[in-house]
């Protein structure tokens, strides 16, 4: 007797299509039954998608802001000159050149450095990064960014500050989504997921924020 039919035969397998009331093991392996959205995911597509996400990412400690497209260039340009933030390193982005958050932001006397292939170590010293983003996942509340040549990662992962602004067609439920979205755009380069300021421990389990990245994340949600 082959292994596979010593498995099938035994005692335990028995008991089980007994209990069930088959004679003998199927011979095709049955459809899993379709089960309704809500049951099998924590967050569904018609949920309130920025709402759970700022609760989310404020549960995580960074700061969200409701904006309309107007009011997003005077209101980041407000709270940089809050925060005292006198530079600000920014990627190629369609979204960012639509609000004009650039000229506000050089009207307001904040010194700005554009990405480029020169622009990672120039990127230290900056007071802060300002980034679209590639997704925003509302059941972590979490921003991934995918950098591209255009969008180096040092803009989210060096300076102190991180300011992201997000659109609506930036939400995806959970990352069931996320990890379903990825493949389609056969994208190779690594992605960024932000869930919080930066933060580590040491042995004695003293926590410290922003040791291995920015200690400060905004998000500005279009409305």
């Amino acid at each position: 007797m082959t292994p596979m039919a010593t498995f099938k035969n035994h005692p335990v397998l028995k008991s089980v299509r007994q209990a069930l009331g088959r004679s003998a093991t199927p011979t095709e392996i049955p459809a899993p039954p379709e089960l309704d959205e809500p049951l099998i995911r924590l967050v569904h597509s018609d949920f309130g998608l920025p709402e759970l996400f700022a609760a989310r990412a404020r549960e995580n400690k960074m700061r969200v802001t409701f904006v309309s497209p107007e009011d997003a260039a005077p209101m980041l340009t407000a709270r940089l000159k809050e925060l005292g933030i006198a530079s600000a390193a920014y990627p190629v982005s369609k979204l960012i050149d639509q609000l004009e958050i650039l000229p506000a932001l050089a009207a307001a006397g904040v010194s700005l450095l554009p990405w480029g292939p020169a622009a990672l170590n120039p990127t230290y010293d900056v007071d802060a990064g300002i980034t679209d983003a590639h997704a925003a996942v509302a059941e972590t509340g979490s921003v991934v960014i995918r950098p591209t040549a255009s969008h180096g990662r040092a803009l989210s992962l060096v300076p102190n500050y991180h300011f992201i602004l997000l659109e609506p067609k930036n939400f995806l439920p959970d990352l069931v989504d996320l990890f379903q979205k990825l493949p389609a755009e056969n994208d190779p380069s690594g992605l960024i997921l932000i869930t919080g300021p930066s933060k580590t421990a040491d042995i004695e389990m003293n926590l410290v924020t922003g040791v291995h990245g920015p200690g400060h994340i905004e998000i500005f949600i279009l409305k």
